[in-house]
């Protein structure tokens, strides 16, 4: 059974890291170097260590068992982008969410429009440099995430992580559909 999960979330969180890390199939990226002028966008001083940005989306697959794969989308994570999110979220059971708790501000589009989009979410935060800068009560309620959506942690460069994460999603979009 294919089951199609979007993986979403800012600039520089850790998307493309994540399906990467998971696909079993070459990841369908569409990275592109960031531009002086993308920079000041996007505010790419932020995270100095990104070069790259994902232009349109990520694509991945991973196996689960006999019966179920899943396939990821990754979407940008600049504002400027945010128009295609409708057509990547389109026939998703569920999404991730992630955070980096350094930047919490870059996560409120994410969660908003998944709530107004009434498509079941997660939302994982990514430990860079293996660390939480916050507490998860605090990030719950920095991003007014309501008590029945799991908050987790997780580590996008670490596959065991991430397929923990996508089973939270997975596991969570089934509980709200039956």
């Amino acid at each position: 059974m294919p089951v199609k999960i979007v993986i979403a979330g800012g600039f520089g969180v850790g998307k493309t890291t994540a399906v990467a890390q998971v696909s079993e199939t070459p990841v369908l990226t569409t990275e592109a170097p960031i531009t002086e002028i993308a920079a000041a966008i996007d505010r790419a001083e932020e995270v100095p260590e990104k070069t790259t940005t994902t232009v349109a989306l990520d694509f991945g697959r991973i196996t689960i068992d006999d019966e179920i794969k899943l396939y990821l989308f990754g979407t940008p994570g600049q504002d400027r982008f945010g128009f295609m999110w409708r057509d990547l979220t389109e026939g998703a059971l569920g999404a991730l969410i992630i955070a980096d708790s350094r930047r919490l501000d870059d996560s409120f589009a994410a969660v908003d429009y998944f709530e107004r989009a009434e498509i079941p979410f997660v939302v994982g935060v990514n430990l860079f440099d293996g660390v939480a800068r916050h507490e998860l009560a605090d990030v719950r309620w920095a991003l007014a995430i309501p008590d029945d959506v799991p908050l987790i942690t997780f580590d996008a460069r670490d596959r065991g992580s991430v397929l923990d994460a996508l089973l939270a999603v997975l596991n969570h979009s089934l509980s709200r559909v039956t």
